[in-house]
């Protein structure tokens, strides 16, 4: 799976989302909106992660999908 994919099913993969960051909001999944780079500023902003960090946990996470 890559993140077009993603974006294209993102109210279904919003569970999928929320299940692997707990701390997101159904607000912050509205606003990411399937948006990589939104997720990646939600990351940092939630668990203070680095961009770098941030994109890597999100490539680990669509290999898994």
């Amino acid at each position: 799976m890559n993140w077009d994919q993603i974006k294209g099913d993102w109210k279904q993969m919003q569970g999928k989302v929320k299940a692997q960051w707990g701390k997101l909001t159904d607000n912050d999944l509205m606003q990411i909106g399937g948006k990589k780079d939104e997720l990646v500023g939600k990351l940092q902003e939630h668990y203070g992660h680095s961009k770098e960090q941030a994109e890597k946990h999100i490539d680990e996470f669509i290999k898994k999908m």
